[in-house]
């Protein structure tokens, strides 16, 4: 539903900001795996929920894009055998019969070949180190895997830790290229407490919403609805102010655009900020707007967690590439992408009209050219790439593209990162901030967005019952 489907004695009653019934007014802005969550918990709790997202489409990053008769997400995505957040969800608004689990291909690529990388057979054998190497490889993962959770690891970074219990061979192989691809000259910052988690997290099993999980974030803002609360897409927060004066004590007011540039203005008790830290302080910024403490913005926002942009390739082929690859890193230098996914290896390209689907991912900082270059340009640096992973490779093959930018898409976790994340609850009174850097120690995903989303709605239903 958009803005222009509500109806005008629905949005009269929101801009004026009464719920005849006493019940709770919560808005939340952003549409993702977080604010869909959160939305659904508090309408089950009898709160009149608004969601506001300022794209045409629910989900966030996970957002997709029609291919064939299926959704694909703009940004790869797939889920593990740990993201019960995720599969609940599933179950609850029932999709289960379309949840598809496999064991795909996933491998590395280093000096040209590629190796297996997803089984302790495959680490005991692994080409690229030597035995002991192998071994001292494989006794550090169980390890990783065995710790229940982070604290061990406080305030070590992940590249000292590797070099020293892993071996620096295996630093330097296996570990040093994914680092730097993916956080560039911030590598040797990262907290060991993040690499912890990528590996304590993970399975060998890998699940697929089949069809696309835009289904899954299409079936939340359904039942949602259903449930009487709001979902307008197309609209798109502009400012914070106090609603009800001094103090902030009859609520807060989110001013919006809407299609066509129509105004409007929402009263809530309880706000749910899931967008990045900085543009929340952008909205409590504008003119009108409830201004942060300079103290808030010095300490969060100019020395809060630091982001990277992802960028992703997607190529539709008119055959497979790496016939016998879903996953692989790139640890060769020289490429223009840090991972390359092949999609229709993990679903059937009948899903999506014949088509083979690949993604080419890359994560870089804000100033990188492939957030401001032309898409045809860089098209060209990954087609003039592709050769090198298959030596028969003809532009010819490729029948569409399609390419996706996401600005604040990887937080930088450092070892002082817990000291730099803003609290849930905000300066402003009623609002709250949750957004991708509050799932620490997990890096990005659904599972974990839609996880710290529920635990949302329980941490403002219970500020409500206090007061």
């Amino acid at each position: 539903m958009t803005a222009a489907t509500v109806t005008a004695p629905a949005a009269a009653a929101a801009a004026a900001g009464a719920a005849a019934d006493g019940a709770l007014r919560v808005g939340i802005l952003g549409g993702g795996a977080l604010g869909l969550a959160a939305a659904l918990r508090l309408v089950q709790a009898g709160c009149r929920v608004t969601v506001l997202e300022r794209e045409a489409r629910l989900g966030g990053l996970a957002v997709g894009f029609r291919v064939g008769q299926s959704d694909l997400e703009k940004f790869y995505h797939h889920i593990f055998g740990t993201d019960t957040a995720v599969t609940g969800l599933i179950a609850e608004l029932g999709l289960s019969h379309r949840l598809v689990w496999a064991h795909p291909d996933t491998s590395v690529l280093w000096g040209g070949r590629r190796a297996g990388l997803d089984s302790p057979a495959d680490v005991l054998r692994f080409p690229f180190l030597p035995p002991l190497d192998r071994l001292r490889l494989a006794a550090s993962l169980a390890v990783l895997k065995l710790a229940p959770n982070e604290r061990p690891f406080a305030g070590q970074t992940a590249a000292a830790w590797i070099r020293r219990v892993m071996g620096r061979r295996v630093y330097a192989v296996l570990w040093e290229p994914l680092l730097r691809g993916k956080f560039g000259a911030r590598a040797e910052e990262i907290a060991m407490s993040w690499f912890w988690s990528r590996i304590h997290e993970r399975t060998t099993n890998l699940g697929y919403l089949r069809g696309g999980f835009q289904q899954l974030y299409d079936a939340l803002g359904a039942r949602i609805q259903t449930l009487g609360g709001r979902v307008l897409t197309e609209t798109a927060a502009t400012s914070l102010t106090a609603a009800g004066g001094a103090g902030g004590a009859g609520g807060v007011a989110v001013e919006t655009t809407g299609p066509g540039g129509a105004t409007g203005r929402h009263v809530f008790d309880r706000l749910l900020v899931t967008l990045p830290t900085p543009l929340f302080a952008r909205l409590a910024a504008a003119p009108g707007g409830a201004a942060l403490p300079p103290d808030w913005i010095a300490r969060f926002v100019d020395g809060g967690p630091d982001h990277y942009a992802a960028h992703c390739a997607v190529l539709a082929l008119d055959r497979p590439l790496l016939p016998a690859v879903y996953w692989l890193n790139v640890n060769d230098p020289g490429y223009p992408f840090l991972a390359f996914v092949e999609h229709t290896n993990l679903m059937p390209p009948e899903d999506y009209g014949g088509r083979h689907l690949i993604y080419l991912g890359n994560y870089v900082p804000p100033g990188d050219r492939l957030m401001t270059e032309p898409a045809a340009a860089t098209r060209e640096r990954m087609l003039a790439a592709l050769p090198r992973l298959r030596p028969d490779f003809d532009p010819a093959w490729v029948t569409d593209s399609w390419m996706f930018k996401a600005p604040y898409a990887q937080p930088i976790v450092t070892t002082d990162y817990l000291r730099r994340l803003p609290p849930h609850a905000t300066p402003l009174p009623g609002v709250y901030l949750a957004n991708m850097a509050h799932v620490y120690p997990q890096d990005r995903g659904q599972n974990y967005s839609l996880r710290l989303g529920q635990r949302m709605a329980q941490q403002i239903l219970a500020g409500a019952a206090r007061r």
